[in-house]
């Protein structure tokens, strides 16, 4: 059974508008910071690029979840699949003088990593909720695969 669910991402602790360079100097220097949801299979195709240095943000997906004896898959133009996994992109990227952006970082939001019983209530509700901090320990962007206990992922009634 194919149900119609959001999954709502909220983010603080945000790193800031400059990320410096790499601990020892190695490494560029980025300014002008943004984080943003990455479309599916379109690297360029970003959801509401939020400023790096912003108290907060919030990112509402429309997707699908479908409902089967071995759990449920969760589909949708951002939700990512590779190798069997789903997941969400987070693209941190610099923005331009021309209004282009970059990426130089991703953090992969896994949902395979959701509890089993979070996703099935999620589902039947209607909303997904992940909440997050988006700097890592050394003070930069957060990247790489995150899964709780960096994310927290709770279901809630769609409103």
């Amino acid at each position: 059974m194919m149900v119609v669910m959001r999954i709502r991402i909220e983010a603080v602790d945000l790193p800031g508008r400059v990320r410096p360079a790499p601990a020892g100097g190695e490494g560029p220097v980025f300014a002008d910071v943004h984080v943003a949801v990455q479309r599916r299979d379109r690297p360029g195709e970003l959801l509401e690029p939020h400023p790096g240095d912003a108290a907060s943000v919030t990112w509402t997906l429309e997707c699908a979840a479908a409902v089967t004896p071995d759990g449920v898959d969760v589909t949708g133009p951002y939700v990512q699949h590779r190798l069997g996994r789903r997941f969400i992109y987070l693209s941190w990227c610099t923005l331009d003088d021309s209004g282009v952006f970059t990426m130089f970082r991703r953090a992969k939001l896994m949902l395979d990593a959701v509890p089993a019983d979070v996703l099935a209530a999620a589902a039947h509700h209607g909303l997904l909720v992940g909440r997050l901090g988006l700097t890592d320990a050394a003070g930069g962007p957060l990247c790489a695969r995150v899964e709780p206990p960096h994310i927290t992922w709770t279901a809630g009634p769609s409103s």
